[in-house]
């Protein structure tokens, strides 16, 4: 009896009504959208989160294509730390999504044997192609 008065205690306090959250105002934002599926956005919040992206249309190369959007952008805000973040990229079909900002993590260098090999097995022809 005990455990089901405990549940239903947790139960009643979880389902209590929360703090609302802070709501942080737009101080600017703007977003214009071409015909061409081309467009440019930005936007800047009280808080001091800013945010901008262009966007292209890239037209399809073959008949088996798909037109893409090519973008690029940024944005920045405060961590909790105080450190200001900012990272920027360019997203397209051929690279995918490239973020650039000092705190994103970077990987050791490769080691000049492990480069070696990279560089010999780079240039032997493909393998021919398994039969299935």
């Amino acid at each position: 009896m005990r455990v089901l008065l405990i549940c239903a205690v947790l139960a009643l306090a979880a389902a209590a009504p929360q703090q609302p959250e802070k709501v942080i105002a737009i101080l600017k934002q703007d977003f214009d959208q071409q015909p061409d599926g081309s467009y440019v956005y930005n936007y800047e919040t009280e808080n001091g989160i800013k945010a901008e992206e262009t966007g292209t249309l890239k037209k399809a190369s073959g008949p088996d294509s798909n037109d893409v959007i090519v973008a690029q952008g940024g944005f920045s805000y405060t961590a909790p730390d105080g450190t200001v973040i900012n990272l920027n990229y360019i997203a397209d079909d051929e690279n995918g999504f490239k973020p650039e900002g000092e705190h994103l993590p970077t990987p050791p260098p490769i080691p000049p044997a492990i480069q070696k090999a990279l560089d010999y097995l780079a240039t032997l022809p493909p393998p021919p192609p398994s039969r299935a």
